[in-house]
């Protein structure tokens, strides 16, 4: 057997510890924005069967022709890592009998799977969160996503992004449309590339998201979706956009902006940047009104979005905004076999008396200045020291690292739980 090291996966990335901070932080703030805006979170597979994300996301879009992770199982069941979560969320509302005429707020965040290129700000296995409101007919609900996603770029100090709307109209009125775009790029044939030839006939909307260069001229010059919307799709927009107006949040339309899923319909929207290179898409959405009858359940509007923690925490380093590490409250310093055990009996005490406070003790030995530099490292702002003849007296050292102002003092084992939260308290940080 080979002793060679074996590499991750190509675009499938750690997280480090030097990392983890920041995507911790961006999970909480939308933990807690979600909350307040009354949506529950809810966990599904990370492996569906293939047919749901065929039937769901569209035979002619690049996620299923190229790049769904399939395979067939022992059992031959052919199955799909998820490469999005809207289609699973959608399956588990059906599944698990949650329609019935029911409305839901609701939300996840996990791993998501597609084969592409990797590069900046694109990796083979990602991390979004995505959120839906199932049962919604009317443009508030629209708006209020739109207004979510808007507070959650102030909570987190993030200014370069901007957003893009569109309206794709009705499955009825985009097929018209679809005839007429059809028939220009049919009659523009020869300029097309690859990927356009492949979309004419399956999903021509498609080509307008073309990001080819050589195409858009083509594409700029083809029929307008707006000017082809039915009535109720444009009473529809028109009250998304007066009610984003009124909450005074800046948008422009972006005609050409049609998603790379088959399953939206009217709304769609995103966040865009121009902060990541290439990859400016950041949070990205819109609302899929024929998509729970297609998988099976009863018609059931909806709308939701889906954002990329990658590009998120990217943003965030680039801002300035991210978070510094947080590093240990206290570090337990102590000197011998009876002291170390008496050490590990204190750090417990310490954790039931300052919860949330990070409480570390020097294992693996080394003399007190070797444990003090470790102190240092650790970012801690109190040492308590414990030494033989410490412990003998039932005694500890509580010792300031940051502010050499304050001098150590004695205290006693007894009480240092409640001396510990008292020091916090006079000195929060």
């Amino acid at each position: 057997m080979s002793n060679a090291i074996i590499q991750p996966v190509r675009g499938m990335n750690d997280v480090l510890p030097t990392e983890i901070g920041r995507w911790q932080f961006v999970e909480s703030v939308v933990r807690d924005l979600l909350h307040t805006y009354g949506y529950d979170e809810m966990r599904v597979p990370v492996v569906e069967q293939t047919d749901l994300f065929k039937r769901a996301i569209g035979e002619y879009t690049d996620v299923v022709e190229k790049e769904m992770y399939s395979f067939e199982d022992k059992g031959g069941e052919r199955l799909t890592l998820r490469p999005e979560a809207t289609a699973g969320i959608v399956r588990a509302a059906i599944s698990n009998g949650m329609l019935r005429g029911a409305r839901h707020k609701v939300w996840c965040v996990g791993p998501m799977f597609r084969h592409e290129k990797p590069q900046k700000g694109r990796f083979r296995q990602f991390h979004q969160v995505d959120v839906e409101a199932i049962g919604f007919a009317g443009p508030d609900i629209d708006a209020e996503l739109v207004a979510l996603t808007a507070q959650l770029w102030r909570r987190l100090g993030i200014t370069r992004v901007k957003l893009q709307l569109n309206s794709l109209g009705t499955a009825e009125a985009r097929r018209a449309y679809r005839g007429l775009l059809t028939d220009y790029f049919r009659d523009h044939r020869a300029a097309l590339d690859e990927d356009s030839l492949r979309r004419l006939e399956g999903n021509p909307l498609r080509i307008l998201d073309s990001k080819n260069p050589a195409m858009q001229s083509i594409v700029a010059a083809a029929p307008s979706l707006p000017e082809h919307l039915d009535a109720e799709s444009k009473e529809h927009f028109a009250a998304l956009r007066a009610t984003l107006d009124a909450l005074g949040i800046a948008y422009e339309i972006n005609p050409r902006l049609v998603r790379g899923l088959d399953y939206y319909s009217r709304t769609v929207f995103e966040w865009i940047t121009d902060a990541l290179g290439a990859q400016d898409a950041v949070c990205s959405g819109g609302r899929y009104d024929g998509l729970i009858a297609q998988l099976g359940g009863e018609p059931t509007p909806a709308i939701g979005f889906a954002m990329g923690v990658e590009r998120v925490v990217g943003l965030l380093e680039q801002s300035g905004a991210a978070p510094d590490p947080k590093g240990a409250d206290v570090y337990l310093v102590a000197q011998g076999d009876a002291a170390v055990r008496g050490a590990l009996v204190l750090a417990e005490t310490l954790r039931a008396a300052v919860p949330g406070r990070r409480i570390e003790v020097n294992l693996g030995g080394g003399n007190f200045k070797a444990q003090f530099r470790r102190a240092d490292r650790s970012g801690a702002v109190l040492a308590l020291v414990l030494g033989e003849d410490e412990l003998a007296r039932g005694m500890v050292q509580l010792k300031p690292l940051r502010d050499e102002s304050i001098s150590a003092t004695e205290i006693s084992l007894a009480t240092a739980g409640s001396a510990v939260a008292n020091w916090f308290e006079e000195n929060a940080r």
